[in-house]
């Protein structure tokens, strides 16, 4: 697959096969985040791969979170159920990598830094979508939680959470249409 062809065919990713992503394949496909642009070579980007116990802590919490989203006056059995599916959608993804980026140097720096480790993010989509793997980049509310830092070994003070990469082979690929770019593309004189 070239590269204008990964560019025009990835697509995110929501419901994957059971098999986990092989540690070298993984290995590969991150690998491919490092030639990233980035400002003055500051290499911001950060990959976590959790770990089963630290899925599972997670996975827990984010049950928690999608209890707490019940609206108030919710029964319980509702909350009960909210909390079940949470959980089972959160450990339903074979594989999760946590991607941060380093917070260092002046706001500008660390603007750069934040658009740099998305670019690397993009890079590592592209290369696992060569590969035959798939992702969804989520930013809920668990990726902010002081203890997923914890449980990550991520400093909060020195580096921020930019989101997961919910990553496996995919089970179904949804094929949906973009704008046209003349929506989206402007001319100045």
């Amino acid at each position: 697959m070239d590269v204008l062809e990964a560019i025009r065919t990835r697509r995110t990713i929501f419901q994957f096969k059971p098999d986990p992503v092989p540690m070298e394949v993984l290995e590969k496909i991150c690998g491919y985040g490092i030639w990233a642009p980035n400002h003055h070579l500051t290499n911001p980007w950060r990959f976590t791969v959790l770990g089963e116990d630290t899925k599972e802590k997670l996975g827990r919490r984010y049950a928690e979170i999608q209890r707490e989203k019940c609206a108030d006056g919710v029964g319980e059995e509702i909350r009960k159920k909210a909390g079940e599916g949470g959980y089972n959608k959160f450990m339903s993804k074979p594989t999760i990598v946590a991607v941060s980026c380093l917070q260092e140097g002046d706001e500008q720096q660390k603007r750069e830094d934040y658009a740099a480790t998305c670019c690397a993010m993009m890079n590592v989509q592209l290369a696992a979508w060569n590969e035959g793997v798939g992702m969804q980049w989520s930013t809920g509310p668990i990726t902010m939680e002081e203890e997923t830092y914890r449980l990550l070994g991520v400093d909060p003070e020195r580096e921020y959470i930019i989101g997961f990469f919910y990553t496996g082979y995919p089970e179904t690929v949804l094929n949906k249409e973009r704008k046209p770019l003349s929506d989206v593309l402007r001319w100045t004189a």
